[in-house]
């Protein structure tokens, strides 16, 4: 796309009298752990950069170096943070929405371009696949996806048995065996099926080694009462 492509919504914005035009995106939303984050960017109306493109399509190398760039030339940009449990009480989709509607309220934009999201009554454009053609859509894409990424690489960190690191979160075949060899953290989310199913085995165990201590302790107790009574030191009233 060239520059004319990737402006379009942005321009037809501003000939409609808009001059304040953010872009907004998200990061996370299929991940079984980890937060979701949105990014907002606003731009000044002569910025262009190529390198600029959906954050999915770039290495993490060129994410790096173009979330540097779109912060020293924005005009406005703000990164949302929603906790695991907000995703898991607001669902993914509505945690996405959230997180964009706090980001609208705070930059106060004149126009909104999201990247499939429909926002309700204020002034804006839903794009399917907008991240790729939109710039602004397309930088905030680059922001959420950076910034999740830092988060689930210290999160690698504090725990190490998962690899949070490489797979950030998301639902692989690694992710799944560590899931289930160690079982559930406090940045998973309960909500996705992966995990309640491992929940839901973790309860059944623990239920049935309850029940199985129950049992345990009441035949230690049965033989306790059978010795004393041999040795005379436990009598047995009878009922008259």
């Amino acid at each position: 796309m060239n520059n004319q492509e990737r402006l379009k919504y942005e321009n037809e914005a501003r000939g409609a009298g808009y001059s304040r035009i953010l872009g907004v995106d998200e990061a996370g939303r299929g991940p079984m752990a980890g937060p979701l984050v949105v990014g907002g960017v606003i731009f000044p109306e002569d910025f262009y950069d190529e390198r600029i493109n959906d954050s999915k399509k770039l290495t993490e190398k060129k994410r790096e170096a173009l979330y540097d760039i779109i912060i020293e030339n924005a005009l406005a940009y703000q990164i949302e943070v929603l906790s695991v449990e907000e995703v898991d009480t607001l669902n993914v989709y509505e945690a996405s929405r959230t997180g964009m509607k706090r980001i609208v309220e705070s930059l106060e934009p004149d126009f909104t371009l999201s990247d499939a999201m429909p926002l309700g009554d204020i002034p804006h454009l839903s794009i399917i696949k907008g991240d790729a053609k939109s710039l602004s859509i397309g930088a905030a894409s680059i922001l959420a996806k950076v910034t999740r990424d830092r988060i689930m690489k210290e999160y690698g960190k504090q725990y190490p048995e998962y690899g949070f690191e490489k797979h950030k979160g998301y639902v692989t075949k690694a992710h799944k065996e560590a899931l289930e060899k160690y079982g559930v953290t406090p940045i998973h989310r309960k909500s996705f099926a992966p995990v309640q199913k491992v929940l839901n085995e973790q309860l059944s165990f623990d239920f049935e080694e309850k029940e199985m201590d129950s049992n345990k302790a009441y035949r230690i107790l049965s033989l306790l009462c059978v010795s004393l009574l041999d040795l005379g030191l436990l009598e047995i009233e009878e009922e008259t």
